[in-house]
């Protein structure tokens, strides 16, 4: 068994920041930091710097985390082990990982978690340390807890300018992260000039969120948005939160704004989960994500790139099968057979779905883009990320010649073998292969492993994902895609699915939006079947 080097004590990981000195720990050659604070805040205002302290900060305990809406569920730990923290408003705080606390200026990464803009903490996946990047990359790794739901995104400010962007209250929070990185990263061993800020699905959407708003604007360098696309109809934030507010304090009996700050977080959900309903039922708005006003400007497929952003170097990409893992669970089970079965059973079965003439249309341009998948994989195919991820690159490759797509397509050893799912990749990005079991599959895993993170590296560095364990990967253009297909095969592929995606949309739209509505119409109301229609 091999040995592990464990330091912590007066004279090891002590860092002085701008607000005091903080201690964390050295692990294996990594100096790790948890839960330094980096704001303060109010419900619903904007954060604020925090105090100075005397002596020495004790930086190796994870921060609390956001307060989520409801209880979490217990499923899916073999996809993506879990774990819950701590719970208090009071979220504001930072982990970091680096290889030394000296004066080399290495290259910044700024985690953004998942969980849409309601839920999940940066230490809810055991995926998500930092720890193995750090010391493979000899980078300097940051993820930050901010604000979420209600306390992050709830417009107020028809009732006071002192709430006049509580509806980005969380992105707020994020910002005042990059402040702090800017300031204090140079004595961690972090280059101040060099920030990549990355996320996976709700992490990914934070991305483009502060691409869209220019306090954050100079606070980074380079972007990698995961999985972090969604159709802007599916989050349309159009209106004030006036409506919302009013019923709410109706509900408490009362006209006093000030109520819905003092009243404690499980009340305030509380009265949220009693009056939403019929407001999201009308199409009314009911917060909990960012909302466009003077401090941002609003999604870029809707709203168009600022062009002070448009040349920030981009790693853009999504999963085969995102959601695989949440389709109803009846038809997963009988596709799954369905792999089983010969070419032509498999396209009989297609058949009875979507009729003669859209199987007849789809085959060759689904060979031509997997011929490595069974047909019967068409069920798996995810539309809910790539189809709007596929329009934001276009859009974006417009405007620059720094755009760089990519797919995760290796299937892995769940049920036997599974086409991957959303956040499958997250293990290979942060080379946490290790502590997620189901990512492992001989003579592939360390290989991708590597792939990816060299490509992560190599972005960081140079703003090219380009190595010498890939293939040679170009930025895409307006007219042609270039995407790096990350598998036991990696290679690029141009405008491999262009006419596919299309195509399924026209044929297979609502099949999928059936098979997918109990998951997704929880979340996105009647806006999810009406994508389909």
């Amino acid at each position: 068994m091999s040995q592990h080097l464990f330091r912590h004590g007066n004279d090891t990981a002590v860092v002085v920041t701008a607000k005091g000195r903080v201690r964390g720990y050295e692990y294996d050659g990594v100096s790790i930091f948890k839960g330094i604070p980096y704001a303060n805040a109010k419900r619903f205002h904007a954060p604020e710097p925090t105090d100075t302290w005397e002596g020495v900060y004790d930086a190796t305990n994870y921060g609390y985390v956001c307060p989520l809406m409801s209880t979490p569920m217990i499923f899916g730990e073999l996809q993506n082990p879990h774990r819950y923290w701590v719970q208090n408003e009071n979220c504001q705080n930072l982990n970091l990982w680096t290889p030394s606390c000296d004066s080399q200026k290495r290259p910044v990464f700024m985690w953004l978690h998942g969980g849409g803009f309601t839920e999940g903490s940066s230490v809810e996946q055991l995926a998500f340390e930092g720890e193995n990047l750090s010391r493979y990359g000899e980078v300097v790794v940051v993820s930050i807890n901010h604000r979420v739901n209600l306390l992050g995104y709830c417009d107020l400010s028809d009732f006071g300018d002192e709430y006049k962007n509580s509806a980005n209250a969380g992105t707020a929070d994020t910002i005042a992260a990059l402040h702090w990185i800017h300031e204090n990263i140079e004595n961690f061993g972090g280059d101040p000039q060099n920030v990549t800020i990355f996320g996976q699905s709700g992490g990914g959407e934070k991305v483009s969120v502060l691409l869209q708003t220019p306090a954050a604007d100079g606070l980074y360098q380079k972007c990698v948005i995961m999985s972090g696309v969604l159709d802007p109809n599916l989050e349309d934030t159009k209106g004030s939160g006036k409506e919302l507010v009013e019923a709410m304090l109706n509900e408490l009996k009362t006209d006093d704004i000030k109520v819905l700050e003092k009243i404690t977080y499980q009340e305030l959900i509380e009265v949220y989960n009693k009056v939403s309903p019929r407001l999201k039922k009308e199409g009314k708005y009911i917060g909990l994500v960012p909302n466009p006003n003077e401090f941002y400007v609003g999604m870029p497929i809707e709203h168009g790139f600022r062009k002070e952003t448009a040349d920030v170097p981009m790693m853009i990409g999504t999963v085969f099968g995102e959601m695989v893992t949440v389709i109803d669970p009846e038809a997963s089970q009988r596709y799954r057979q369905e792999r089983m079965l010969s070419k032509e059973q498999q396209i009989e079965c297609i058949e009875k779905l979507i009729g003669e003439k859209g199987i007849n249309e789809m085959f060759d341009e689904f060979e031509k883009a997997y011929p490595e998948r069974p047909i019967a994989d068409i069920h798996f195919i995810d539309m809910v990320f790539r189809l709007p991820t596929k329009k934001y690159i276009d859009m974006r490759s417009v405007l620059n010649s720094c755009t760089y797509s990519y797919m995760f397509n290796q299937d892995l050893p769940l049920n036997g073998n599974t086409a991957p799912w959303h956040c499958a990749e997250i293990p290979f990005m942060f080379h946490n292969t290790e502590l997620v079991p189901v990512t492992q599959i001989p003579e592939v895993t360390q290989k991708l492993e590597t792939q990816m993170v060299e490509s992560l590296i190599a972005f960081a560095k140079t703003g090219t994902p380009s190595n010498v364990s890939i293939p040679e990967w170009p930025a895409s253009t307006s007219e042609e895609e270039k995407t790096m297909i990350f598998d036991a095969n990696t290679r690029l592929i141009c405008n491999n699915d262009k006419k596919l995606l299309q195509l399924l949309k026209k044929y297979f739209g609502p099949v999928y939006g059936r098979e997918l509505q109990n998951s997704m119409e929880f979340l996105f109301g009647d806006k999810w079947m009406k994508m389909w229609q």
